[in-house]
């Protein structure tokens, strides 16, 4: 075990984290595989957070307190600046990891074209298991820029980057984006990179009324729309190319336009944008049907359903 040398960085980016995070890092020291650090990045937090994460004598540990509060996407990147590893890893102060995750993910970075590994994942909350990740479809391996730019299937607690995978982008997070900085990178790294998988549950991605995916859903649709301006200014021929994937994502945002329609209690507004489209699916028909109840009941049974009703 090297402290100076460590083979994978674990970026845990915190703020106000402090009611999960003894199990969050306890998960990382528990880890099979011994040769990694933790990059803390305490953005700002007012609770014990600081104190949890400097109160561990490790010195695999190491904690770092951001001048100022920044958007989760710059918080993401000023972590990976003070990272040493050639592996770079996500843990968020409320999800988990299981003992052998780095000891079954790294040694896939032996082939040389992949740049992303991932694993299954359970999505649980504090009553239990709620959903399996990969239960029933396997996620696509290999060069998988097509799968991930229409249908996104990466859970952030799973993923492990190379760091030369990550510097051969232009960019890292992009900091503009509050919902789908994980997308916009991964469909990114996509493109130059190949994606292996581990078929085996190795993290667990805690779900939470206090979810970003819940407070703030409304900014989802604009920042998908950004992400594709950004993809046509930079991939030769994108829209003819992926013009399929294009399409799904289009189809995304204005079922999630609906959405926040039917959010803010305009329901018939919400029927006229699912209109056109109520009889493409069943999934899109039910929505449809739904939307003469409260927007609450669709809530429940999004979750009741895994977050998979649409």
């Amino acid at each position: 075990m090297s402290v100076h040398n460590p083979s994978v960085s674990v970026i845990m980016n915190c703020y106000n984290g402090e009611k999960y995070l003894r199990e969050a890092i306890g998960s990382v020291l528990a880890q099979t595989k011994k040769n990694w650090e933790i990059v803390f990045w305490d953005n700002q937090s007012t609770d014990d957070s600081a104190q949890i994460a400097q109160s561990y004598e490790d010195p695999r540990i190491k904690y770092y307190l951001s001048e100022s509060f920044t958007p989760l996407g710059e918080a993401r990147n000023q972590a990976i600046k003070q990272s040493q590893g050639e592996l770079i890893a996500f843990l968020d102060c409320d999800d988990l990891w299981l003992p052998e995750k780095l000891s079954k993910q790294v040694p896939l970075f032996s082939d040389l074209e992949v740049g992303l590994v991932i694993s299954d994942s359970y999505f649980f909350n504090d009553k239990g298991i709620q959903k399996q990740l990969y239960k029933k479809k396997k996620p696509p391996v290999g060069n998988v820029f097509k799968e991930l730019l229409g249908e996104y299937f990466i859970s952030l607690e799973t993923a492990i980057i190379r760091r030369q995978a990550l510097d051969s982008l232009s960019h890292w997070f992009d900091p503009r984006f509050n919902m789908i900085e994980e997308y916009d990178l991964f469909v990114r790294l996509g493109h130059q990179w190949h994606l292996a998988y581990v078929d085996q549950v190795l993290a667990k991605w805690r779900v939470h009324n206090e979810s970003l995916t819940w407070t703030h859903s409304s900014e989802f649709p604009l920042e998908r729309k950004l992400m594709l301006q950004k993809l046509k200014e930079s991939i030769p021929e994108f829209e003819r190319n992926y013009a399929k994937e294009i399409n799904l994502i289009n189809r995304t945002c204005i079922f999630e336009f609906a959405l926040e329609a039917w959010k803010a209690q305009k329901n018939k507004d919400a029927r006229l944008i699912l209109q056109p489209y109520a009889t493409t699916s069943i999934k899109w028909f039910l929505t449809y049907c739904m939307t003469w109840l409260p927007y609450g009941v669709f809530k429940i049974i999004y979750r009741l359903k895994g977050g998979n009703l649409v």
